[in-house]
């Protein structure tokens, strides 16, 4: 007669608190924390010619993975890509213009979107799964690896209105006049995107975030059908094939949706954004739930007493819990790299 044991509990602080291990010093990382604020990123990003070849290269892609990771010794690395590489790989036109951010062929008929293909080009992604496998052999042994997608709503949202928008009314529009069509285009991404997730696992990310930057324009109901549905679908995915991997939702502007979220099976932390209450989110949201989050960029951007303020407010808020330290949404190009060492300092107390 043999008898169950449990596994061994995560070494790694991220994947500790994503496993629900409240720790004194929460794990920290900075969505965007490789970009444009770091002398190191603007050195090499001229070296492709394009921001999509930037993100096909391994050996730029790789370097731009590590690069905060050897500055600041986060407790995570988060793989250098984009959210847009999906509808590329489903053969759509995607470009990025200096300044102006990502240009799409929009689809705006049933006929565009008989031009995608019914499945990703998966050679065409290769050199992302290349690139993870070297991020992962160069990380130190404390650092964890996460992978992620952009959520179906968000892409989707790009891949109708050709760019981003600011109420994303495009997509809106879309999906009310022509449903059954906008339904197909968010089936085939969340298929395609669950594939890439696992596929990501495969090559060696320990996690994984799905970004749904967009969340937040969308009424309760069409918040359901295009945000919470094909997230569940991704999850169900996940849960089947790679149990064993946490997966971290980042539903930005959810506001009052957020409690929907609570009981999602395979959904191990969400992602609050900088507008959630601290202390609200984390009365309000099971304690199985991790939380991440969520110090306002702007606060980091401004350093001095802001940032030290509102740092000990979110510790101190999240201390009963796991937490996952993080900004509300990405790095700010201009932050100073001293606010960043500040900022950790804090943290790590």
């Amino acid at each position: 007669m043999t008898s169950a044991t449990a596994p061994p509990a995560p070494t790694k602080k991220l994947l500790a608190a994503l496993a629900g291990a409240r720790q004194a010093t929460p794990p920290i990382w900075l969505m965007r924390q490789a970009g444009r604020y770091l002398p190191e990123y603007r050195a090499i990003r001229s070296q492709a010619p394009s921001f999509l070849d930037f993100c096909y290269s391994p050996d730029l892609a790789t370097e731009a993975t590590l690069q905060p990771i050897r500055r600041f010794g986060f407790d995570a690395a988060i793989l250098f890509s984009d959210i847009l590489v999906m509808p590329d790989a489903l053969g759509q036109s995607v470009s990025f213009e200096s300044g102006e951010g990502p240009r799409l062929k929009p689809i705006e008929t049933a006929a565009d979107f008989a031009a995608l293909r019914e499945a990703p080009d998966w050679s065409r992604l290769e050199p992302v799964f290349e690139t993870i496998g070297r991020v992962r052999a160069a990380l130190p042994g404390d650092t964890a690896l996460i992978g992620f997608c952009g959520a179906p709503w968000t892409v989707a949202s790009y891949m109708i209105a050709g760019r981003g928008s600011p109420d994303q009314a495009p997509a809106r529009l879309f999906a009310y006049r022509e449903p059954d069509l906008f339904a197909k285009l968010i089936d085939r991404l969340a298929d395609g995107s669950a594939d890439y997730l696992l596929r990501q696992i495969r090559a060696g990310v320990e996690t994984v975030q799905i970004f749904d930057s967009w969340s937040g324009v969308l009424p309760p109901a069409e918040f359901e059908r295009w945000c919470l549905d094909p997230l569940k679908r991704i999850l169900t995915r996940l849960l089947a094939e790679a149990p064993d991997v946490p997966v971290i939702a980042f539903p930005r502007g959810a506001a009052t949706q957020l409690g929907k979220f609570a009981d999602l099976a395979g959904l191990a932390a969400i992602g609050l954004d900088t507008a959630v209450e601290p202390r609200t989110a984390a009365a309000a949201l099971p304690a199985p739930l991790v939380l991440q989050g969520n110090l306002d960029p702007l606060a980091l951007l401004a350093g001095g007493r802001a940032l030290d303020d509102e740092v000990e407010r979110i510790v101190d808020a999240f201390a009963p819990r796991a937490h996952i330290f993080n900004l509300g949404h990405g790095i700010l190009p201009e932050t100073p790299i001293a606010h960043v060492e500040r900022l950790i300092a804090l943290v790590r107390g």
